[in-house]
């Protein structure tokens, strides 16, 4: 029986490019994953800017988006978990979003 050995290295993310369609993340390894947007509801609602404005956390373990207050994983993207919000907290920061928008 053959093994092969498993590489414990944990993926970081290097680079995050957010379309109108899809969220695309470039791991250090060289592998590209690419999700639909509408899996992160407060990043399809967002605004470019918005979605332009992340930064790498947990030296690259995952990506924050301050303006929108969202935080995703690597290994929830290579998972393919969606957000985990509920509707109802949608629901209530989107009407925040449109009372100060």
């Amino acid at each position: 029986m053959t093994t092969f050995p498993i590489d414990a290295r944990k993926p970081f993310a290097a680079q995050v490019d957010v379309s109108e369609d899809s969220l695309t993340v470039h791991l250090i390894d060289g592998r590209v994953l690419s999700v639909p947007i509408d899996w992160y509801p407060r990043l399809a609602a967002a605004s470019r800017p918005e979605r332009d404005n992340w930064r790498l956390i947990g030296r690259g373990e995952g990506i924050h988006w301050a303006d929108v207050d969202e935080d995703i994983s690597v290994d929830s993207l290579l998972l393919g978990q969606g957000s985990g919000e509920s509707q109802h907290s949608l629901q209530k920061w989107l009407q925040s979003r449109a009372a100060t928008g």
